[in-house]
């Protein structure tokens, strides 16, 4: 199993967008074969979202990712977030 964990720091003025965002990241990663599952969480005690996808492996997410990139290319996460992402790639141990 191969985990992504991407928080995010939104502006509250474009938490919107960020989330449509996300949306799409996992829209283009839907049904795809390796992928066991997607979410865009909200964490309840601050404003952060927190985008979790979850791979059969590593090498899973190694084929998925580039459309899932793709699919935000043009997003300007530079405006939207106040912060940078704290990006995490987690392997069980």
């Amino acid at each position: 199993m191969f985990v992504l964990m991407s928080v995010h720091h939104p502006r509250p003025e474009h938490r919107a967008a960020l989330i449509e965002s996300m949306h799409r990241y996992g829209a283009a990663l839907a049904g795809r074969p390796g992928l066991v599952s997607v979410h865009t969480l909200a964490d309840s005690d601050s404003d952060r979202l927190v985008g979790l996808a979850i791979f059969e492996s590593e090498a899973a997410f190694q084929v998925l990712a580039p459309s899932a990139r793709a699919a935000v290319a043009d997003d300007p996460f530079d405006v939207w977030e106040r912060a940078p992402i704290d990006g995490l790639r987690l392997t069980e141990v």
